[in-house]
């Protein structure tokens, strides 16, 4: 990692973070669309909470070995290894635990009281009652285990793989072009951070871990993994895209942008939204020179600048002449990146609009029109929850 760079302004209500990884001489490579995988740790004062419960010497070393052949090790974890590195870089402690958790905690326990609440949280009958204590405050594994202080303190070590699932690693969408950064790969990272009835506040585990780290104070080294995503960009130089990217959304596209831009292709149509022009509208300035450039035409909806909110799915009615023609006239490719909640839905109940209003299309060719594009990988997504 050589740069963690907060890119929202000081008073907005999130921390968003545009981070440089230097993958010179890692062999890593990958095109416009593609995501990075990054495995992120446990902060240390949950690995040292976790050992406490357990009663387990961190710096004790252990070396795995499979009871069944052809059991296979996990990938990552070194042989021998100690309590710490397994804790802090393999166990999701910081994960909602499932019911099959408390099913086996419960076989554990040797503890009357807690035994029988961990059945009642094992049964059919306790479901309910197991979504309220666990499931809706996102209660973590670690922090049940503090409440069920018995039964960790019994916990045998050799269950720990059984109990505790891996932590999996997390998808971003890469935002660099190697065409115009050779020797980087920049991610934008929405750190994520959350209120429940729990007095603690509910944190994304890769996010906090990704912000948490400075490389101003000395090399900061991250596992990570490049894989293709969702998003399939044209090679035909001729070939319009338009790109609806409201919040982190953009980033995949400022990845095509570039990409698209060092090819000489410049029909490049983005819409972009956010809360507000002075905090978080990433990439202004690059923007605004490619603007200028010729090589990229910029759509914004700012939705609290004003007394009605306005969305991306508005300025694409608004602009529905110039999408219908690079659509249907020019043979445009339409991406949409973004939260998965109600946009995009909203998109494209506005690309059908547009489809009727411009294209002269009832309702039902309108959204046969639609599936037509879908079908064709001419209408691509990436959304996440």
């Amino acid at each position: 990692m050589v740069t963690n760079q907060r890119v929202t302004g000081p008073s907005h209500f999130q921390d968003v973070r545009l981070i440089e990884f230097d993958i010179s001489d890692s062999g890593i490579s990958f095109v416009a669309g593609d995501v990075v995988l990054i495995p992120p740790e446990n902060t240390a004062l949950h690995v040292q909470l976790f050992c406490q419960a357990l009663g387990l010497d961190p710096d004790q070393h252990f070396t795995l070995q499979p009871r069944e052949p052809g059991a296979a090790r996990p990938a990552r974890l070194p042989q021998p290894c100690s309590v710490r590195h397994l804790v802090a870089r393999h166990l999701d402690i910081a994960g909602v635990p499932r019911r099959s958790f408390f099913e086996l905690l419960a076989c554990l326990s040797p503890h009357a009281l807690e035994r029988e609440k961990l059945l009642e949280f094992s049964s059919a009958a306790g479901q309910e009652a197991l979504h309220q204590y666990c499931s809706r405050p996102r209660r973590t594994a670690l922090e049940v285990l503090c409440d069920f202080p018995h039964t960790a303190a019994a916990i045998p070590p050799d269950y720990l793989l059984d109990l505790i699932p891996p932590i999996r690693p997390r998808a971003f969408s890469i935002a660099s072009s190697l065409l115009a950064h050779p020797t980087r790969l920049q991610v934008l990272v929405a750190v994520v951070q959350y209120q429940t009835r729990l007095k603690e506040p509910r944190r994304g585990l890769c996010s906090s871990w990704l912000a948490s780290l400075d490389p101003g104070q000395g090399p900061v080294r991250v596992p990570l993994w490049v894989r293709p995503g969702a998003l399939s960009f044209p090679q035909e130089p001729s070939t319009p895209v338009i790109m609806v990217g409201p919040g982190t959304g953009v980033a995949p596209f400022r990845a095509a942008v570039q990409e698209r831009v060092a090819r000489g292709q410049t029909g490049n149509l983005l819409f972009f939204g956010c809360r507000w022009r002075d905090q978080d509208f990433y990439w202004e300035a690059e923007w605004r020179e490619l603007e200028k450039r010729g090589c990229l035409t910029l759509v914004t909806a700012f939705s609290r600048e004003q007394e009605r909110k306005v969305y991306v799915q508005h300025r694409l009615r608004e602009r529905g002449p110039l999408v219908w023609e690079l659509l249907d006239h020019q043979g445009a490719c339409f991406f949409l990146a973004g939260n998965a909640k109600d946009m995009p839905a909203a998109v494209s109940e506005a690309l059908v609009s547009v489809f009727r209003e411009e294209g002269g299309l009832s309702d039902p060719e309108a959204a046969a029109y639609l599936a037509q594009l879908q079908r064709t990988l001419r209408f691509q997504t990436e959304t996440w929850a």
